[in-house]
Formats: structure tokens, sequence, C-alpha cells
């Protein structure tokens, strides 16, 4: 049985990372981190868990925690970690961090675009992006540290990935518009946030300065060997959770000036996910929609050839809380330990 703590248990990741480890039956939680409730049993802070989880929640001693458990979930700010990790601590124990302290490789990148100082860049070079569909060899017995990633990247990177892979397309032309739901904004209290600023209204936010933007361009530039460098909006709308994300770029012409035809994507992406458990490829002519996936650790995507401007169309939607943070930290921590990668995530996603 793997013993597990989490630092930022009663956060939104947090709540979510609880709900599914309550289940797993590889499994057990033994500290249920968070500074704003220490003393409070669990279950007084999500109701939902009245009869389920009657542990009281503890401090964030990560010293005193990595004696006690094999693995720490880190559902914390950016910062935070990285103020706080040491060798002393990774070689006791296995860190899955669900902030972006260890997502990006380029520290230069990170401080400027995170807009702090990285406290512990010697551990950057080690951590491993944990997006398993991409980096599942790379997660292994012998990992100590995973940088689980962002939730509009998980969905942005996988739903492009394929086309940037195989060369299809232009990454000089892509453009990724996304749109999620409000707890993706983390369960503090902000006014934006609140339900009169929130509730039928739509906007835009962190236009060509969001903090994701980096890390989607890092790991398409990985993926399709080349430097990548594109516009992403992301925007909120009054839904509780989910993400959309829908990229646009031109279509790479074949010799004879044609465009690769709807099998031939639909192939690229096929070779990519068609044996993938959380990644499903829709049917031609359907859209992704976040009622689809919602609650599970499913991402769905799809694809639409627009031959009159040139330009692919690329959709993809997943459930923020799941496979954009405690869902995929699961997965992650599954291969970590050589445990079946969909042990404790096969949910049927929530309907209607």
């Amino acid at each position: 049985m793997i013993k597990v703590g989490i630092i930022g248990a009663t956060g939104y990741a947090g709540g979510e990372l609880v709900r599914i480890l309550t289940n797993h039956p590889e499994a057990e939680i033994k500290w249920y981190g968070s500074k704003s409730y220490i003393g409070k049993k669990y279950y007084e802070v999500y109701r939902n868990m009245f009869q389920i989880v009657d542990e009281e929640c503890l401090d964030d001693n990560i010293e005193e925690l990595a004696e006690q458990v094999d693995v720490i979930f880190t559902a914390t700010p950016q910062g935070y970690l990285a103020s706080i990790l040491t060798e002393d601590i990774l070689k006791k124990v296995k860190v899955v961090d669900l902030s972006a302290d260890y997502r990006i490789k380029d520290v230069a990148v990170y401080e400027k675009w995170y807009g702090i100082e990285h406290k512990s860049p010697q551990f950057i070079e080690e951590a491993v992006y944990g997006l398993c569909e991409i980096n599942r060899d790379k997660i292994t017995a012998d990992t100590r540290l995973v940088a689980n990633p962002g939730c509009y990247t998980t969905c942005s990177i996988l739903t492009c990935y394929p086309l940037v892979k195989e060369g299809l397309i232009d990454v000089d032309t892509l453009i990724v518009d996304a749109k999620s739901g409000t707890s993706g904004a983390g369960r503090g209290a902000k006014m934006p946030n609140l339900f009169c600023e929130v509730n039928e209204n739509m906007k835009a936010y962190g236009v060509a300065n969001h903090r994701h933007t980096p890390e989607i361009e890092e790991q398409l530039g990985y993926a399709g060997n080349c430097e990548v460098t594109l516009n992403f909006t992301p925007h909120l709308v009054p839904m509780n959770r989910g993400i959309l994300a829908t990229a646009y770029a031109k279509l790479i012409r074949k010799a004879d000036g044609s465009l690769p035809t709807e099998a031939q994507v639909r192939q690229a992406y096929a070779k990519y996910f068609d044996k993938e458990k959380f990644v499903r490829l829709l049917d031609k002519g359907e859209c992704p929609e976040t009622k689809w996936v919602e609650g599970s650790n499913y991402v769905d995507v799809n694809f639409v050839i627009d031959e009159r401007t040139g330009r692919v169309i690329m959709m993809g939607a997943i459930d923020n809380l799941m496979k954009g943070a405690a869902g995929q930290a699961v997965q992650n921590m599954n291969l970590l330990f050589g445990l079946p990668e969909e042990m404790g995530l096969e949910l049927v996603p929530c309907f209607p």
C-alpha cells in the first residue's frame, strides 16, 4: 500500500486528490495538509466527505511528512515547493508537484513569466514533465520529482501534439484559444471570481502574458524539434469545471500544392492516441464538449480541416481538476510505483 501525503489538501485540486485516492486500491492518505484549516476535521472543510474522511487537517511540515509517506503531492501556489524542497527530502520520498515550479526547464523563463525568484533551480533538470501520454517512459521507479503539467497546457499540448510531431502544421501560425471554468482559479476568495462577477459573463484574461504560454511552447517545441512561439488566450466562462481549447494553424501543403487530407490528419492523431486509455479521438464531425469529460480523467480531441483557408482547427476538452490536475497527478503516481496507469482513475464522466 502506497502511503500518501498531500500538502494543499483543502484546495480544489487537493480535494480532487482526496476524492480519487480515497477509493484507490493501492493508496492510503496519511497526511491531509492545510495551512488554513489545521486541526479541523477534513469533512468540516468539504462536507461531501462527511462519514468518509474523519481525519484532521495537519500542517505543511514537509520534513516530518517525508518521514511518514512514500509520495507527497504538493497542490500549492507557485514558488512554495521550490522554497522548501531539499536533497534530503528527495532522498526519502517521491514528490509530485502540481504547481509550475519545475515544469519549465529554463529558470530565466520561469522567473520572467512568474515574477518570482526560483529558490531551488538545482532540481529543475531532474524533474520529469509529467504529461504521461508523451513522457511515460521517463516516469519510472527511479524518478524522484514529477512536474505535473498545468491544466491549460495539458489540454492545449495534447490537442496539437500529433500534428506538430508529424510536421503537418506550420507552428509559426499556431494560435490557441481556451476557455476554463472558475475552479481553475483556485478556492481562495477573489473578487473577480464572485458569483455576480462571473455569472452570465465571459471574459479573456492574461492576454499575451498568461503563465502557461511558455510551458505550451516548450513542450510543443520538443515535439517538433523546433522553437515554438504562439498566441495563447484564455477565457473565464461561468461554469464550475472544464477546459475547451480550440487551436488554429496553417497546414503544410504537399509538394503538389494540395493540403493533407482528413484521413491523413486523422491517421496522425491515431498514431499517438489510439492506444491511450485517457485520450479519445472523436468521430468525424463531432466537436469536443466539456460535459463529456466532466469528473473524469479523459481528454476528448478532434479536428476540422478548413480547405478555404488552408487551416486546421484542432479541439480538445478536459476536466481541469482531473486530467488538468489531480487525475493526472495520480496517473503519474501509478507510473512511479509500477501500477497500472489507469488504477483509481476509471471514472465515468458525469452527465448531465
